[in-house]
């Protein structure tokens, strides 16, 4: 293998364990600390910076690779304010000098490029230089639709936009990984960012989970249409140390009499632990034991196999995209 294909394999190898691990850890414990992924951007800066040095890329393509960096810092550690940097904030004023040399690299590649653009990158008839400048300014493409995302409440978790974040500084391009049976990306006119085409993958591993679901609850006996392909029953005992939301419910009816409710929805804000044991305690004096609740299942559990296709296919747009006549 040359310089690039180790580079490749090593990213992959890096992108399999750091984020299998994350997923273990958002699913333990529904987070991801900050220094876990301060830990592993040091990898994936250290692979991009020797990707463009294999490029012999020029100063402002580095410049630029600097200022995706920075964005998706703010993740992390915020943005930098005036009034921080005025006190003397050691961290504001180091980030506001990498946004400086990211503007720098984003001004000097449009001074350079300007002439061609991004269609013409697309179409393959641009010059190194360029197609080396603009994917990498692209970069800031999976970095701001996941920002808008998670502030939408899109993804939910912040663990879920920082890993995906992450992803998108540690694959760049398609060229940096490998992808095994890629001859249909090699023929695809558009490609959606690796990191996107991460959470498409991962949505569709997600549309999984209801056949699951209803498999495990006919077997279990549970035949109720409405919740057996999203939620499971369980021990009233056992919901309150669980990651889960509670569906089953009292009701109190026209004619004065309680009637045990099972919503089909989760609430669409989580209930605190106090709230959520005033729930748990009425249950318990109308003599319910086992109830309905649905699992909060981390994104970052669905994007860690959906690896495997991103290795094995690529993006999924190549295939979509024939099948829509496209």
């Amino acid at each position: 293998m040359d310089s690039a294909e180790v580079i490749s394999w090593t990213r992959f190898l890096v992108l399999f364990t750091a984020l299998g691990i994350a997923a273990w850890l958002d699913h333990k414990e529904r987070r991801v600390p900050n220094e876990f992924w301060i830990t592993w951007s040091k990898p994936a800066i250290f692979l991009w910076c020797l990707d463009l040095l294999v490029a012999e890329a020029e100063w402002y393509v580095f410049a630029t690779a600097a200022g995706m960096v920075a964005y998706a810092s703010t993740a992390i550690i915020g943005r930098p304010t005036m009034k921080d940097i005025l006190a003397g904030s050691r961290t504001d004023i180091a980030v506001s000098i990498w946004y400086l040399i990211g503007l720098a690299g984003i001004v000097q590649g449009l001074m350079n490029h300007i002439d061609e653009e991004i269609l013409i990158v697309i179409a393959g008839d641009a010059t190194t230089e360029a197609t080396l400048w603009w994917s990498t300014f692209a970069v800031l493409i999976p970095l701001v639709l996941v920002d808008l995302a998670w502030r939408m409440r899109l993804i939910h978790g912040g663990a879920d936009c920082k890993g995906l974040m992450w992803v998108a500084i540690l694959v760049p391009t398609w060229s940096s990984i490998p992808t095994i049976f890629g001859s249909s990306m090699d023929a695809a006119v558009i490609a959606m960012p690796p990191a996107i085409a991460l959470l498409v993958w991962g949505g569709l591993a997600f549309l999984i989970l209801p056949v699951i679901m209803a498999i495990r609850n006919l077997r279990d006996g549970q035949t109720s249409l409405k919740l057996i392909w999203h939620a499971e029953r369980m021990d009233l005992d056992t919901v309150l140390g669980s990651h889960v939301w509670l569906l089953t419910t009292i009701a109190d009816m026209p004619s004065g009499e309680k009637r045990i409710l099972h919503r089909t929805r989760a609430p669409r804000r989580t209930p605190s632990v106090e709230k959520l044991a005033q729930e748990i305690e009425i249950l318990k004096e109308n003599g319910v034991d086992r109830v309905w609740v649905t699992r909060k299942y981390p994104l970052l559990v669905f994007l860690w196999p959906a690896l495997i296709p991103l290795l094995l296919l690529g993006g999924p747009m190549a295939y979509i995209m024939p099948l829509l006549g496209l």
